[in-house]
């Protein structure tokens, strides 16, 4: 593992990451690249932990001792002045540390909800910092898998990943298909489909928890816009978190959250 110091922002070894407040940028290099960033020694050990392998690193000196404990002889260390590190990434990084990663190949639907009794489906939420906080409430809260639609955020956008502390790793996750094709995946797994949102004929959380569904598939949507049409459809049913104070709804982290809770307290019941 080559401990390289480098002094130029200019450097072509740094392409990975440079420029990484441009999100439409990553959202299309990081993917095509097959690439992501992890940022912070705690996100790189987690990621290290679940068999992700890093291409490089980039570190500051007073990080290093970490960064060569972490990552082993698999991957260049380049070590850069705080402002070198300012001028390629385009923000102060104060964690000291971010790694380029492999993105990994995902699993199959099938295999990721095999024997899953709590499942969150998160679509076209856009915002990262919604998305990264979602997976958090799952791994907290006792999900067993996460499935993101292909308009969804990333989860391993640098964004997501550390809202998430971490946990994108920490639960299987893949995307599913448009849902003409994604409901006979979830059917097929024995998910009851559950769509939280707004509606005449929804059903109360509580109320539907104590129906005592042994297997549920949760579908979150998107602020503003919800859940589309064809989730809706997909819903076997539709389920709603009764409020109080002249508020129609949650911040859609904030409802994973309690609904999580919710079906998972029925359930181990």
């Amino acid at each position: 593992m080559p401990v390289i110091p480098i002094d130029s922002a200019d450097d072509p070894r740094l392409a990975d990451y440079r420029d990484l407040t441009d999100v439409s940028l990553r959202r299309v290099a990081e993917p095509a690249g097959g690439l992501y960033i992890a940022e912070s020694s705690k996100v790189l050990d987690r990621a290290l932990r679940a068999g992700h392998r890093p291409r490089s690193v980039l570190v500051q000196e007073k990080f290093l001792d970490d960064a060569v404990t972490l990552v082993g002889p698999d991957a260049d260390v380049y070590v850069v002045p705080a402002e070198i590190a300012e001028r390629v990434t385009g923000y102060a990084v104060h964690r000291g540390l971010l790694a380029s990663m492999h993105r990994p190949v995902l699993d199959p639907v099938a295999d990721v909800v095999a024997g899953a009794r709590l499942v969150v489906v998160l679509e076209d939420i856009v915002d990262h910092t919604n998305v990264g906080a979602a997976f958090r409430s799952a791994a907290a809260l006792g999900a067993d898998a996460v499935l993101v639609t292909p308009r969804c955020a990333d989860p391993l956008y640098r964004r997501s990943v550390r809202v998430s502390m971490g946990t994108v790793f920490q639960v299987p996750w893949t995307r599913l298909p448009e849902w003409p094709d994604a409901k006979p995946l979830l059917q097929d797994a024995g998910l009851h489909l559950a769509a939280l949102a707004l509606a005449d004929d929804a059903v109360p959380l509580d109320v539907f928890a104590a129906a005592g569904h042994e297997r549920v598939a949760l579908l979150l949507g998107a602020e503003g816009d919800g859940l589309s049409r064809g989730a809706l459809r997909a819903a076997d049913t539709v389920v709603t978190i009764p409020m109080a104070g002249g508020v129609d709804s949650l911040n859609v982290a904030a409802a994973s959250a309690v609904a999580l809770w919710e079906l998972g307290r029925a359930q181990r019941r």
